[in-house]
Order: C-alpha cells, then sequence, then structure tokens
C-alpha cells in the first residue's frame, strides 16, 4: 500500500545519503526505520516503575533508610 510524506529538506537530503552510502533505496531506509520504531512504540509500559528498575536497586551508595528517615531532610525546605 502505498503511502506518501513530506519532509523538510534537511531530513530528505540526509536520507538521500544513507539510501546511496547503503546502496539502497530511500524506501527502505524509511520501511527499516518504521520497522525497528513501531514495534516499541506499540508497547505498554510493564509494570511499575520500581518493577522495571528492580535490577538497578541498590547500586548507588548511601544510606539504606533515605527515604524513610526524616533526619536526611535536615536543611532541605521550610
Amino acid at each position: 500500500m502505498p503511502i506518501s510524506l513530506k519532509l523538510p529538506d534537511s531530513l530528505l537530503a540526509e536520507l538521500r545519503r544513507l539510501a546511496e552510502r547503503k546502496g539502497v533505496s530511500r524506501s527502505a531506509i524509511i520501511r527499516e526505520a518504521l520497522a525497528s520504531y513501531l514495534p516499541h512504540a506499540a508497547e505498554p509500559a510493564a509494570g511499575s516503575f520500581a518493577d522495571r528498575a528492580r535490577d538497578l536497586a541498590g547500586r548507588v551508595e548511601g544510606p539504606e533508610d533515605l527515604a524513610g528517615n526524616p533526619a536526611h531532610l535536615d536543611g532541605y525546605g521550610g
């Protein structure tokens, strides 16, 4: 199914250069870009931020009770 799109001159020039360098059509570059982008854009974020960052927990040095101990807030705010 054909589509058409308008690109700014600078983006079109970049697309032409890339297609020439790779020896493929501009359409092939656009298809490749969409194929890599669209599956990720359609996926909803899985779980909470804490679920997604679980493997990073404990990687920062500092007090273990930073989030729950009001003594660490001395000097901040009001």
